[in-house]
Formats: structure tokens, C-alpha cells, sequence
């Protein structure tokens, strides 16, 4: 089996997925303009990743109040403090500096302007099929 896609329930979809299109390199390859879901699918770089941001009449999670740990959306990058300071600078809050585990890899959390926990990764060995 492949993952097709993991979804986030958001209070504005629409946001979200510009935020993550303009900063994360995200495209949406489909959407749907019916309320409340205002649903957007958003490919990875390679289109091999899907992320669904949808909206709905349930409350939305606390995002913010969650440990990163508990959930967040991992991005692998090449340059983790350029793209963690990018990151800041459009908006993004830290969680804590950037870290090395034992294995060598390199991670920071983050948050995106609406609380949801993001993670950036660095791996001398990439995980299945992910670059570095």
C-alpha cells in the first residue's frame, strides 16, 4: 500500500495553503471551493506527497497547545538554519534550536502562523525514497 494522503483539519483552508505554497514550495493539485470545506490537496516538491487542508463544522484542534511531538508535518531540507530562518521570517514561531540525534540528523520544530507544529530535517541517510 502507498500513503495517498494525510489531512489537517484548519480553520481557513485557503490561508493555509497559500502560507504553504509560498513557503514550504507546496502546489495545490486540487481543490474544491465548497463551504465549509474549501478543501486543498497540496503536493511535495516531487508530487509523491500529499497534504489535504480542509475546513468543517467541528472545532478545530488546539494546535498550539499540542506538543510538537504529539503532531507535525516533517519537511526534508538541504539547508536547515536558511530555511528555518526563512521560515521565521514569514511568520513561523521556533520550538526550541536545532538538534542533532545520534544518528546525525539534523531537525527543528517550528510553527506555522496557525499553530501547527512543523518540523524540518536534515539526514545524512535519507529516509525511504525522501531527498536530504
Amino acid at each position: 500500500m502507498k500513503i495517498e494522503h494525510v489531512a489537517l483539519f484548519v480553520q481557513d483552508p485557503v490561508s493555509v495553503a497559500r502560507w504553504y505554497e509560498e513557503h514550504l514550495g507546496l502546489r495545490v493539485v486540487r481543490s474544491s471551493e465548497q463551504r465549509p470545506s474549501l478543501t486543498r490537496f497540496l503536493a511535495d516538491s516531487e508530487g509523491t506527497t500529499v497534504l489535504e487542508i480542509y475546513a468543517g463544522t467541528l472545532p478545530v484542534p488546539n494546535y498550539a497547545a499540542m506538543d510538537p511531538l504529539l503532531l507535525h508535518v516533517a519537511f526534508a531540507t538541504n539547508d536547515l538554519p536558511a530555511t528555518r530562518d526563512r521560515l521565521l521570517a514569514a511568520g513561523a514561531t521556533a520550538e526550541g534550536d536545532i538538534t542533532v540525534t545520534p544518528a546525525g540528523d539534523r531537525l527543528a520544530m517550528l510553527r506555522d502562523p496557525w499553530g501547527l507544529a512543523l518540523q524540518l530535517a536534515h539526514r545524512p541517510t535519507p529516509l525511504a525514497g525522501t531527498g536530504s
